[in-house]
């Protein structure tokens, strides 16, 4: 196609799917935020090098252009995977050979797992007796795992845990497990999370919408209005998708919407005491916004260090604040931070994960309602700063030791 060619195309400033052609022949199938964007920068100077030498090449080949417009990138990236898989597109294919690409795995079990497997492992090393479902191939894994993020805050699912346990894993404290560990979800409920994933990797988004608005009606009908609620919630989410993290081209905000912040300490007896600082905002970690204090002023004291780190972060004045502040700790820590914030002017609530022996959080202390509001994300936060901190604590000590 001539760069001239493309302006008796109307592209919408809207997401979906793109298909090169020559004649009827489908030679390249692509996704996008905005279709009129994207395709635009195909027909660039500079081609060559933002892609490849076969991709420059695919356009001069191709005669026409079509596309398909979606609700959300969401539905696109989906969409783009399906179509690859039934027309195998020469100029898609190419780029790279199966073992390459990702696929979304359903397994075949009581309760099915969801799981991101690469193309070697599951050509190489499932079975297929063990697979109930598969979709796929996806082009882009790193886009694929936010995809399955978003999916899972949708209908959540079983991806590690072992049902049936009795006590509640991580993810089900956070919202992401519907209780198979815990026995709060019945193999019944639970297949119908798995036929509602199924459908929406199938690409079938408005007949699965129009499903759940039924039984949402006939839950409500029977009088089980929680049960009615969860379906009313899906059908929202899946209108209202907030997919920006699933383009390359946009950036998340550090800022606004829900922000969590919550602060670890981490040390060895006193030597190389760290601070981290996460943040949450809308049930996603912020990893852009995550910082670290190296403590100058204590080693062996938790609430000074913690202290030392809050009042430092309150420093940063451009630093959007946040709903809500968490702290690893109990009662004294969450003292602490109160005081901090008190002397710098800062009415914001403060909640303390306080930890079992095994360092597992075991209960939340501090204002009720903000605590039932923001649970989830607190919990997210909190482990992620643990996390955090401990990674940036071990480095320092290996690079100690090496001195």
């Amino acid at each position: 196609m001539k760069r001239g060619n493309l302006g008796r195309y109307a592209l919408p400033d809207s997401p979906g799917v793109y298909f090169f052609k020559k004649g009827k022949n489908i030679l390249y199938v692509g996704k996008a935020a905005s279709l009129r964007d994207r395709v635009r920068s195909y027909f660039s100077k500079d081609l060559v090098e933002a892609r490849s030498p076969a991709i420059a090449g695919m356009v001069e080949t191709a005669n026409t252009l079509s596309w398909q417009a979606t609700d959300s990138v969401l539905e696109a990236l989906i969409l783009e995977a399906n179509l690859i898989k039934h027309h195998e597109p020469p100029f898609n294919t190419e780029q790279k050979d199966n073992k390459s690409w990702n696929y979304v795995v359903i397994t075949k079990e009581d309760f099915p797992r969801i799981l991101l497997v690469r193309g070697r492992e599951l050509f190489q090393n499932w079975k297929k007796s063990d697979v109930r479902h598969v979709f796929g191939p996806y082009p882009h894994g790193g886009q694929l795992k936010e995809a399955l993020k978003m999916v899972r805050r949708i209908f959540p699912y079983r991806d590690s845990c072992t049902p049936g346990i009795g006590k509640p894993c991580f993810n089900r404290q956070i919202g992401l497990c519907p209780g198979v560990c815990s026995g709060d979800v019945t193999r019944e409920e639970y297949l119908q999370t798995v036929r509602s994933i199924q459908e929406l990797f199938s690409g079938n988004f408005k007949g699965l919408k129009r499903r759940l608005a039924r039984e949402m009606k006939a839950a409500a009908k029977r009088e089980d209005f929680e049960k009615a609620e969860e379906f009313r919630r899906q059908v929202s989410a899946l209108e209202h998708i907030r997919d920006v993290s699933l383009i390359k081209e946009n950036k998340i905000s550090t800022g606004g919407g829900t922000r969590i912040e919550a602060f670890d300490v981490a040390h060895t007896a006193g030597t190389e005491t760290v601070a981290v600082m996460t943040v949450v905002s809308n049930g996603e970690p912020i990893k852009a916004a995550y910082r670290k204090f190296k403590i100058r002023t204590v080693g062996n004291n938790d609430v000074a260090a913690l202290k030392e780190a809050l009042s430092r972060r309150l420093n940063h004045a451009e630093w959007p604040l946040p709903r809500v502040f968490a702290i690893d700790g109990g009662k004294a820590q969450v003292r602490a931070a109160e005081r901090v914030l008190q002397g710098a002017g800062v009415i914001i609530p403060v909640v303390g994960v306080v930890k079992n022996q095994f360092h597992k959080p075991e209960r939340l202390i501090g204002d009720e309602r903000t605590i039932q509001a923001y649970e989830k994300d607190i919990l997210l936060a909190n482990n992620e700063a643990h996390r955090f901190g401990i990674t940036w604590h071990q480095k320092r000590l290996r690079r100690k030791s090496y001195s």
